[in-house]
């Protein structure tokens, strides 16, 4: 008499597993795009972490293990908009002619925050930077702080710090850079946007970055 033959063993359910790279930075963008959207929509101060988590599909704790808090999360919303335009390295390290490094770098810049959802996110802090003093902290370290101290290293490089004035103070000209760079125009499009071509926002760039290459550097 035969014996039917076994059946074969059923395997055993593959684990989950950890999520690979890819999938985490997509988690991680996702967090970050979120958190940025329902801040504009709803201000820094009426969001909760409970309503990014929920929209973001993540855990609360997952917030403040990755940032502390909303004012990290806020910070990441800023460095990920601001990686968008330039990163540091890319500007701190170019070896490209020190006009044409600054010129591409301002015109990013410009274009960064003037940018709509830039220009959205400023007006919010202006309104609440008083009611919430971790929100305009926030803001000025990953803002306007980073942006600074890249450039502060950038003209601190020996081969670009002999191209200017003896006699400059050196910590003043990346200020000097920026406020060339927004002019009154910045303003403009802060408070009272005003439609304007491409070609005489970029000649009006260029206009106030010649004024700043004649106040700093040597004379040839």
């Amino acid at each position: 008499m035969t014996t039917a033959n076994p059946a074969p063993p059923v395997p055993a359910a593959k684990s989950a597993g950890r999520p690979r790279a890819s999938e985490l930075e997509a988690r991680h963008n996702n967090l970050i795009d979120t958190a940025g959207q329902l801040m504009l929509k709803h201000g820094y101060g009426k969001v909760s972490l409970e309503t990014i988590a929920r929209e973001a599909h993540v855990a609360v704790r997952t917030i403040y293990v990755k940032f502390g808090g909303k004012a990290g999360l806020f910070q990441a919303v800023l460095l990920a908009n601001r990686s968008r335009f330039f990163t540091a390295n890319e500007v701190e390290q170019d070896m490209r002619p020190l006009k044409q490094v600054i010129s591409e770098f301002s015109l990013h810049f410009f274009d960064m925050i003037t940018a709509p959802e830039a220009l959205s996110m400023q007006r919010m802090v202006i309104a609440e930077a008083a009611s919430n003093p971790e929100l305009s902290t926030s803001f000025y370290e990953a803002g306007p702080r980073q942006t600074r101290d890249m450039l502060m290293r950038y003209f601190a490089r020996a081969d670009i710090r002999a191209q200017l004035r003896e006699d400059l103070a050196l910590e003043l000209v990346p200020t000097f850079l920026l406020n060339c760079v927004q002019g009154e125009y910045f303003g403009r499009f802060l408070f009272q946007p005003v439609p304007q071509a491409r070609e005489e926002v970029v000649t009006a760039l260029e206009q106030r970055l010649d004024l700043f290459y004649r106040s700093v550097l040597r004379a040839p």
